[in-house]
């Protein structure tokens, strides 16, 4: 049996993100695996060219990226004490980010959440655990929400 010695651990950092976090941490426990935390900041590249300055779009990515790290140390802080966790805040498309991170870590198992949308919401908004759950060369494993989703 293939032994599991690292986890990427794919996060949003809302809420649900500390379920996640405690399947990774239970794992990495029961397993003797470190993690690697990471969320993905959209990299808005999509909107050049839509009379906003990239220079505008640069810097508004550039304040969501600083805002996500503290986020991110203070949530790996928080919720992975006792194993061997370090956080990662990366920049562009979320399935994409994380389906590359995990192969360039040499990754085992990747555990992230679902938003558990239905119906128009994931025909308009996709499903990011999806992509990666059809495109990882690894196991993933998906945490669905305790709550169902509901929109703000």
């Amino acid at each position: 049996m293939k032994s599991i010695k690292k986890i990427l651990c794919a996060v949003d950092l809302s809420d649900h993100s500390k379920e996640v976090a405690e399947y990774a941490v239970l794992l990495a426990k029961n397993l003797g695996a470190s993690v690697i935390v990471v969320y993905t900041a959209p990299s808005l590249s999509q909107y050049v060219g839509f009379h906003v300055p990239p220079n505008t779009i640069e810097n508004f990515v550039g304040e969501i990226v600083t805002g996500a790290e503290k986020s991110m140390e203070s949530f790996v802080t928080e919720h992975f004490s006792g194993v061997e966790a370090k956080g990662q805040v990366l920049i562009g498309y979320a399935a994409e980010e994380i389906l590359n991170r995990a192969n360039e870590e040499k990754a085992d198992l990747i555990v992230m959440g679902t938003h558990g949308r239905k119906g128009i919401d994931r025909i308009l908004f996709g499903s990011v655990a999806e992509k990666v759950v059809k495109n990882a060369t690894m196991p993933v494993l998906t945490i669905r929400p305790t709550e169902p989703f509901k929109e703000v």
